[in-house]
């Protein structure tokens, strides 16, 4: 029986950050340990392109997840492991999908329509600053997920619409043209999904407010110390359910030591003390990795190894459903 198919991306739009870690890599790669499915893993520098124009950046940038997948236990013998851009495939994909899908489906996608919204409230034309990348961003999603017939996709809760859009379009093909291609599922951490920045938003590059992932001791210390908190004393009790601090505690402890730290909350305990179990916890969890991160990053031909091995591997996979989907067209 053919195992299903995982298949999970980044965007390089800047340093690592908690808010990847936990609402992406961490559910990802435990995904990976599964030996019942195949996982699918990749870097998209394809879609990074819209929001960063600077070469020697998006260079720097897609090294950095690269490790970052790496030293966080990502093994490449046992995934698939790829560049966007190494699979030219997903593109010819996305130019057959465009044709079929209707453009008042990406009138509707989240990203435009802020845009769009952003755009009426300055006063602006509407599509001042939407690119065609912008705009049609789900479509090459879609070639990303449906090339490979994936079917669970872990997603965050803002990137729910865009497997829904790959399932209409995957539909409207396969009416067209014949059965080819199979309905992603999206597959949501709905405890993890909105990961809270040092001001208690979510963690966000556009908002100022991420933990880099990989940040020095000193400097995660600090960071952790500058999370907003509420007024209340150290002896009154608590509420775990809405604390930026316990919910990144419990991505670090043991089960036990959320346990714990959830008895305290309940007890009373002063923030000062929650900051400084919360950095403890995170540093020693993330200090093998950050050694290994660097390591990765001062070896960038080891990276480059691993993504061309990948690329070979995805690019069987992703000719095969191309031919596949190109003679049900006519070509």
């Amino acid at each position: 029986m053919e195992k299903p198919t995982v298949l999970t991306g980044i965007k390089p739009t800047g340093h690592p950050h908690l808010g990847n870690y936990i609402g992406a890599i961490k559910p990802a790669l435990e995904m990976a340990e599964d030996s019942s499915s195949q996982g699918i893993y990749f870097i998209a520098d394809y879609h990074a392109l819209n929001s960063v124009q600077d070469p020697q950046k998006y260079k720097e940038y897609t090294y950095e997840i690269a490790a970052a997948w790496l030293s966080l236990g990502l093994d490449p013998e046992k995934v698939v492991f790829y560049r966007q851009s190494d699979v030219p495939e997903i593109l010819e994909l996305h130019w057959i999908l465009s044709c079929l899908t209707p453009k008042g489906l990406m009138n509707r996608a989240h990203a435009y329509k802020a845009k769009v919204e952003e755009n009426n409230q300055e006063g602006n034309d509407p599509d001042a600053g939407v690119n065609m990348g912008l705009f049609t961003y789900p479509i090459l999603m879609a070639a990303d997920i449906l090339l490979f017939n994936s079917n669970k996709v872990p997603v965050g809760k803002d990137q729910v619409q865009h497997v829904e859009i790959a399932r209409d379009i995957a539909e409207n093909f396969n009416r067209t043209f014949g059965d080819a291609i199979k309905l992603p599922e999206y597959v949501i951490e709905e405890e993890t999904a909105v990961i809270p920045g040092l001001d208690g938003r979510k963690m966000s590059k556009s908002y100022g407010n991420t933990i880099p992932l990989f940040a020095e001791e000193k400097a995660l210390k600090k960071l952790v110390n500058k999370i907003v908190t509420d007024s209340t004393p150290p002896e009154e009790p608590k509420d775990v359910k809405g604390s930026s601090l316990f919910t990144l505690y419990k991505e670090f402890a043991t089960k036990e030591e959320m346990e714990a730290m959830r008895e305290k909350y309940e007890i009373g305990i002063g923030w000062g003390q929650v900051k400084k179990e919360v950095f403890e916890v995170m540093n020693r969890e993330l200090s093998e990795p950050r050694r290994k991160y660097y390591d990765f990053l001062n070896n960038k031909e080891e990276i480059d190894k691993i993504l061309a091995k990948g690329a070979e591997q995805a690019r069987q996979t992703a000719a095969a459903q191309l031919k596949r989907i190109k003679e049900m067209i006519g070509c």
